[in-house]
């Protein structure tokens, strides 16, 4: 190999690592890194827009609304949508950790004993602690490896459950927005 190409070929990983924000010192991300960085990201749009919902609002549906027209019937109410987000982070997650996912967080909205906002959110970021806990199995090895039961790939899982959950915030939001609450991350610093 050339010298000048054998330069080229370590300076690149150096140039992706200063564009990405990093000092040039720090590691160079990983995979496992990387997931966990976009879990971080969604966990923390979702927390804050739940912590944000007031607790005498957190039953709220836009059904209530009675839009004519508008098909908000039958859907979920705030605190069914941030039980729904972590029950679905278990269920995406626990194959990459091996944890067994109890009964009653099947279902799609996660135990329904669950009635106080603070009960909810603690459900919420133990989720997603079990999401830091899945980013951290993941290898260049083993991320398209397939988890025992499971037909989908490791990273896919991992990366499905953001996306799920960035879907949900949009959900979350449009809810906080009809209730004239601004959410979180839109705010101002005065705000």
């Amino acid at each position: 190999m050339k010298p000048m190409r054998v330069v080229l070929l370590l300076a690149a990983p150096m140039f992706t690592v200063v564009a990405l924000g990093q000092s040039t010192s720090a590691a160079p991300p990983t995979i496992a890194s990387t997931v966990d960085r976009e879990i971080s990201s969604v966990e923390k749009e979702i927390v804050e827009a739940a912590e944000a919902m007031p607790e005498d609002k957190f039953n709220f549906s836009p059904e209530s609304l009675n839009i004519p027209g508008a098909g908000y019937k039958g859907v979920r109410t705030f605190a069914l949508q941030v039980r729904h987000v972590a029950a679905s982070n278990y269920a995406l997650w626990a194959p990459l950790t091996g944890d067994k996912i109890p009964d009653d967080y099947r279902g799609g909205d996660g135990p329904g004993n669950l009635k106080t906002k603070a009960d909810i959110i603690q459900f919420l970021e133990d989720s997603f602690a079990l999401g830091h806990k899945a980013a951290a199995t993941l290898t260049a090895e083993n991320m398209l490896q397939h988890p025992e039961n499971s037909k989908s790939p490791r990273l896919h899982l991992a990366e499905f459950a953001v996306a799920h959950a960035f879907d949900h915030y949009g959900q979350m939001v449009e809810y906080l927005r009809m209730n004239a609450i601004v959410p979180p991350a839109s705010r101002r610093p005065s705000d």
